[in-house]
């Protein structure tokens, strides 16, 4: 056991050895960095953490937002609205000199998911040399209700974020980290997350770096519509007939948490059929109304993006080249029917809420011809078509439209690592689809104790990770994944005019203008109904 102080009092954590045998580290798990939003203090920002008095074991993970895992398991996870919590792990508490630290924030649509060790074990990371924070998060309408009222403005799981973040930079010096040295990076919603931190006022000052993976603000899966709307269906469908949202308000705070969970508030019966895990979440985060308090963000993420109201940190993005993967068990059940009979359905959702009738089956035509030369739509087409549409084409908009306004390091990645680790991406060898889907990516850098895939040394799989991780830390350390020639390339910083990236594969190959054809296409499509989405 070992102890370590923190604002709120004394810590007691435990020294581990990695899964893979290569070193140790120290391991402080579910360490409250806010109030317990409880009662009156559901779906509303959350409040500084509370001290405690006697040592605090710090051994064990706090519990899970209440969710249902719809990505893994498909179990309903009680958890607890108590769940405000966060987990570190360092190589050293008393470094020579203050490390480097990787805060990372988890996907899951904004419904589903936690900073454990199911997913995020630490030991790959730790042994680069950083120190890692995972952290847990409000999920679904717990975290992401919009009343537009200055009581409930929105994005409250995003200001736990943030919360957090000031968490770490207020503590990590006492972990062995460097509070002026700190990376935040996400995954798929996480991702998103990570890109809206560059963004928000909120976040300003809290970390140096930034790594969004597989997600930006303008992801049909991450945008908002109707925000307040939704929330009154919400209440009407659990039983409240009211247009006051207080008093919706009072009646949310006081519905058993049970009733909140996968819960599915659809405005327009499109959003019932035409609808899939890379399309749409009920709550995901909103612009604010600006009621004079402090809030996350007030304005359209791209319109913040295109005036440079940034956070000007160094960033590193990128994506999976086969990101839909995961999505092929859904497909086949669910939704190839709908996508060949309803040809909307191909139309990013975005423009579905723009569009006249027409536009819609004149956009939806083009698609279908670029993608599906006019026949019926097979799996290896759509996963081609969903990993553009839902991923590839948004990550590329937000970063053109950064290197347009940021002055600090911008590097670009694809990510094809295929082997044993690829546990999601199997999903396509029935297709003869090969290649990393969404969540692979992550399997390389950290250890999940619920696949439990073992990693020996001497193996292709332990050269990867060592790869994937090294570039990693790498750009946490020094804003730079290859700093020096140890890794046999200089990635070349992305501009606008070379769109340089490089593809972390079995090795690291430098490339130029990733799926030129594709977001061609995408951005003429955007331009052709005129939308602010044209890059």
């Amino acid at each position: 056991m070992v102890k370590v102080k923190v604002q709120q009092g004394w810590l007691c954590g435990e020294q581990l050895d990695t899964v893979q045998g290569d070193g140790q580290y120290y391991s402080f798990k579910g360490i409250p960095y806010a109030e317990p939003p409880l009662g009156k203090l559901r779906f509303k920002a959350p409040r500084p953490p509370l001290p405690w008095n006697d040592t605090r074991q710090a051994t064990e993970h706090g519990p899970k937002c209440p969710q249902m895992d719809f990505l893994i398991t498909q179990e309903l996870i009680p958890g607890s609205e108590d769940c405000l919590y966060l987990n570190v792990y360092t190589p050293d508490l008393k470094p020579v000199s203050p490390l480097a630290v990787m805060v990372f924030i988890h996907g899951g649509g904004y419904k589903s998911g936690a900073g454990d060790l199911d997913h995020y074990g630490p030991d790959f990371l730790v042994s680069h040399g950083v120190v890692l924070v995972t952290i847990n998060y409000r999920l679904e309408a717990l975290g992401f209700l919009c009343l537009d009222t200055k009581e409930v403005p929105g994005n409250a799981g995003l200001k736990d974020q943030v919360a957090a973040l000031k968490w770490v930079k207020a503590n990590i010096v006492n972990f062995g980290g460097d509070p002026e040295n700190i990376t935040v990076f996400g995954e798929s919603a996480g991702g998103a997350s990570t890109s809206l931190h560059i963004l928000s006022p909120m976040s300003k000052g809290l970390f140096k770096r930034a790594i969004p993976m597989s997600g930006v603000p303008f992801c049909d899966w991450s945008i908002h519509f109707a925000a307040q709307k939704r929330a009154f269906i919400l209440g009407k469908e659990l039983g409240l007939e009211t247009n006051d949202p207080n008093v919706l308000l009072e009646f949310l705070q006081n519905v058993p948490v049970e009733q909140l969970i996968d819960v599915n508030p659809t405005i327009l019966s499109f959003e019932d059929r035409n609808n899939n895990p890379f399309k749409m979440y009920s709550f995901t985060p909103v612009v604010e109304k600006d009621f004079g308090e402090k809030h996350f963000i007030t304005e359209n993420p791209l319109k913040i993006l295109k005036d440079g109201k940034i956070n000007d940190v160094d960033v590193f993005i990128g994506h999976t080249n086969n990101e839909t993967l995961l999505g092929i068990n859904y497909f086949e059940e669910k939704q190839l029917k709908n996508y060949n009979r309803y040809p909307d359905c191909v139309v990013p959702r975005k423009l579905l809420y723009e569009c006249t009738a027409d536009q819609i089956l004149d956009l939806s035509e083009k698609i279908h011809l670029y993608y599906f030369n006019g026949k019926p739509i097979g799996m290896k087409e759509l996963i081609t078509y969903s990993n553009h549409t839902s991923f590839v084409y948004d990550i590329n908009l937000f970063l053109s439209k950064l290197a347009e306004v940021s002055k600090s390091r911008k590097y670009m990645y694809t990510f094809s690592c295929v082997s044993e680790r690829n546990v999601y991406g199997k999903q396509g060898l029935k297709y003869g689809i090969q290649g990393a889907s969404h969540l692979d990516d992550l399997m390389y850098l950290f250890y999940a104790n619920l696949h439990n895939v073992k990693l020996e040394k001497n193996t292709k799989e332990y050269d990867l990770v060592q790869l994937v991780c090294k570039v990693f830390t790498n750009f946490a350390k020094y804003g730079n994944p290859t700093p020096d020639s140890s890794l046999g390339v200089t990635w070349p910083e992305y501009d606008n005019t070379t769109k340089s990236f490089v593809d972390i594969g079995d090795k690291l190959t430098i490339g130029a203008d990733s799926e030129k054809e594709a977001i061609k296409f995408w951005r003429n499509l955007y331009a052709s109904v005129g939308s602010e989405y044209a890059i």
